[in-house]
């Protein structure tokens, strides 16, 4: 328990230590305007990313980490102004011919997830079990990064309890303390880089400490919400939608 605690407080630091540099180097380009009309910075999304990655103490779940706040980022950069959301029509979009943001995480993250499971579970219904289970979380906890604070909350409720049972839960619980005072104070938002980094961190601790009943049952948990959330999202007109940003205009 003690390393654990250990692991928890190196990815605070780290965290920390990001989130302070990409705030003191400054740049319009990671700033949004939120619901309120606050203009807040993106800088807590790479902060917690790489925070969680880096103590994460295992290599599948620092992999799956940083390729999903890879994904989130190219949809924080690329993704803005567009309102399409749901992967509807994401795939829609794709069958057009057109790849856009939110197609690339879908099948980034997806595929990470997949991959990361392969390497952490044994047997192959676990693994693909396990991959969705990541993949899902990841979703999961950008759908419900609505307002301050959501997300991160979220994260430690999900990710706190673990950490008596196994050692993945530690990085993203202390990545999200990091910049939780921030993110409810309204200065800073976690963007689709940190929800889907911390969501995916949380899915690996979720993989280590299941077996296949537990992971099924996650599994089918986590796709309920998918659906739910997509038809939300494609009922939800985009002044009313704030997606994992929180902000005027955003993609799924």
């Amino acid at each position: 328990m003690i390393g654990r605690v250990a692991q928890a407080g190196l990815a605070f630091a780290v965290a920390r230590g990001v989130y302070g540099a990409l705030r003191f180097r400054g740049g319009t380009g990671w700033e949004r305007t939120n619901r309120r009309g606050r203009t807040v910075d993106l800088c807590a999304g790479p902060a917690t990313a790489v925070g969680a990655a880096v103590a994460a103490g295992s290599g599948p779940a620092a992999f799956v980490v940083l390729v999903a706040g890879a994904c989130g980022a190219y949809d924080d950069v690329r993704g803005r102004g567009d309102e399409r959301r749901g992967f509807r029509a994401h795939l829609e979009a794709l069958r057009d011919g057109e790849v856009t943001s939110g197609a690339v995480k879908l099948f980034g993250i997806g595929a990470a997830g997949l991959v990361a499971g392969a390497l952490l579970k044994e047997r192959p219904v676990d693994k693909v079990l396990a991959g969705v289970v990541i993949a899902g979380t990841a979703h999961f906890v950008n759908l419900v990064d609505v307002a301050p604070g959501r997300a991160l909350l979220t994260v430690l409720g999900l990710g706190a309890p673990g950490l008596p049972r196994g050692p993945f839960a530690a990085a993203p619980t202390g990545a999200a303390a990091a910049v939780l005072a921030d993110d409810l104070g309204e200065r800073t938002m976690l963007g689709d880089t940190g929800a889907h980094a911390l969501g995916a961190a949380v899915g690996c601790a979720v993989v280590a400490g299941n077996g296949r009943l537990g992971l099924a049952l996650h599994a089918a948990g986590l796709v309920a919400a998918a659906a739910y959330g997509e038809r939300r999202e494609t009922r939800t007109s985009p002044p009313e939608a704030g997606g994992s940003q929180r902000i005027r205009t955003s993609p799924v």
